[in-house]
């Protein structure tokens, strides 16, 4: 039996945190109002109202939506206002941006309500590898929170990660 081989990262105390497993489900939407202004550059009041009380709103059912202007117009923020208006009695959330930024705000949410005291003084790899967009803010608002509590994180796979922060031993 010297030849057995010993899966020393089964062995260990490692707890895998992956950011994968708190993804929302739900469609995003890049909701663009550049075609709701004259010439995509100059908001009307009175046209823009008009687009927003003739949009079908509803079939934005459920999803997740980022407002953006694809132009350089300069839109007041008064018209993002009244499209979330509207907006926020079908989807789960909206935000003034990008899909990025889309995904930073619903991680920004889910990170600061997690529970991580299961993480007290243990050692924590944030997975890396990811098969669905997670943002690289969403890695950084995650070492902040465990920082507070893990005894090490490191970042990657078990087998080749890279180690982060270790707490410091009080004298």
């Amino acid at each position: 039996m010297a030849d057995e081989i010993i899966n020393r990262v089964a062995q260990s105390k490692l707890i895998t945190f992956n950011l994968e497993d708190y993804y929302p489900s739900g469609e995003r939407t890049l909701f663009d109002i550049s075609g709701w202004l004259m010439e995509g550059l100059i908001l009307r009041e009175k046209e823009f109202r008009k687009y927003v009380a003739e949009y079908d709103w509803s079939q934005h059912q459920g999803q997740y939506i980022a407002l953006c202007c694809s132009t350089d117009a300069i839109i007041p923020a008064w018209a993002y206002m009244l499209v979330s208006v509207h907006l926020a009695p079908f989807v789960e959330k909206v935000i003034i941006g990008t899909l990025e930024n889309l995904e930073t705000s619903l991680y920004q949410d889910i990170i600061n309500n997690l529970d991580v005291s299961d993480y007290q003084d243990k050692p924590v790899i944030i997975k890396g590898c990811a098969n669905k967009p997670i943002p690289d803010n969403a890695y950084t608002m995650m070492i902040n929170k465990l920082q507070g509590v893990a005894r090490s994180i490191m970042y990657g796979e078990a087998c080749s990660s890279v180690p982060l922060y270790k707490k410091k031993k009080l004298s």
